[in-house]
């Protein structure tokens, strides 16, 4: 059976470069406009029709997702959570999930990553039928992360994490699909000089057998990584400035479940019910007047 039900939000991490609000909250748990960043990233899961999500944090931060998050009946998707004792790389996700995850394939988001247009991840994600696939997204400046390096055919053909000098200026967002091999292949991993199990290092695995796809982004899709004070003001006034100018929200999680019908026009209701007046509460009953 092809496609992916699965997905894992990995929001652990110190978050040191957030200091001091990261002492205040985990950096997944900042607000980006007007919802928690992690909202973002799950509704990217949802959007693509993935409702049985794990959470990855630290013990420390792990409680603060399970109250804000439950167990998602409200949103009609399942959430599940897993601690992260340690930090040791994106690729411990899997080792992290094993139970989780099975023999299924997965869905891999980083929690501090934003993407906004039409990926048709969807469609990507109905069709998945095995090996790995990433996105290649073109920056301005490839060395600050893992990059891409394609043959004159467009194929992938190698991958460096945060090259001096870069082969292409395609880089890999904090997204990755994954089949069912793919904690047996984590677990193979050598850990890097700094300590940890690099994900470059588990798609380099995919890509000598094979295995491994690159979707390419184009110009309709913006990558917002939020790990700096900066890039979180500026993922902010993004967010901010298409909200106020379409009137429609990102990232409501509510309205994401209703849309795709992973609720009832009677369950979205309630849900509504049990929310605080405020323009939140009030965009959700408007989006389900007009639905009704």
């Amino acid at each position: 059976m092809g496609g992916i039900g699965k997905g894992i939000v990995l929001a652990g991490g110190a978050g040191s470069r957030l200091y001091p609000l990261s002492v205040v909250a985990s950096k997944q748990l900042q607000p980006v406009y007007d919802k928690p960043m992690v909202y973002y990233p799950i509704a990217t899961l949802m959007t693509a029709g993935i409702r049985d999500i794990l959470v990855i944090s630290t013990p420390h931060d792990l409680p603060r997702f399970r109250e804000l998050l439950g167990d998602g009946g409200r949103m009609g998707v399942r959430f599940r959570y897993k601690v992260q004792a340690e930090p040791k790389g994106i690729a411990q996700a899997f080792l992290v999930g094993e139970e989780f995850i099975g023999s299924d394939a997965v869905c891999l988001i980083l929690g501090d990553n934003i993407f906004y247009g039409k990926m048709g991840l969807d469609r990507i994600v109905a069709s998945f039928s095995g090996g790995a696939l990433v996105f290649g997204y073109p920056v301005s400046d490839p060395q600050r992360y893992g990059v891409v390096e394609f043959d004159a055919q467009g194929r992938a053909i190698g991958m460096e994490e945060k090259p001096a000098r870069p082969k292409s200026n395609y880089a890999v967002p904090g997204l990755y699909l994954y089949d069912g091999k793919v904690v047996e292949r984590a677990k193979g991993l050598t850990p890097s000089a700094r300590g940890e199990l690099e994900i470059t290092d588990l798609n380099l695995d995919y890509l000598r057998r094979g295995e491994l796809r690159v979707e390419k982004l184009g110009r309709g899709v913006a990558w917002l990584d939020t790990g700096t004070h900066a890039s979180l003001m500026e993922a902010s006034l993004f967010i901010g400035t298409i909200e106020a100018r379409q009137g429609l929200k990102i990232a409501c999680l509510e309205e994401i479940a209703f849309r795709k019908g992973f609720l009832t026009a009677a369950a979205f209701a309630k849900e509504i019910e049990a929310i605080p007046k405020s323009p939140y509460r009030s965009y959700l009953e408007q989006t389900l007047a007009e639905g009704a």
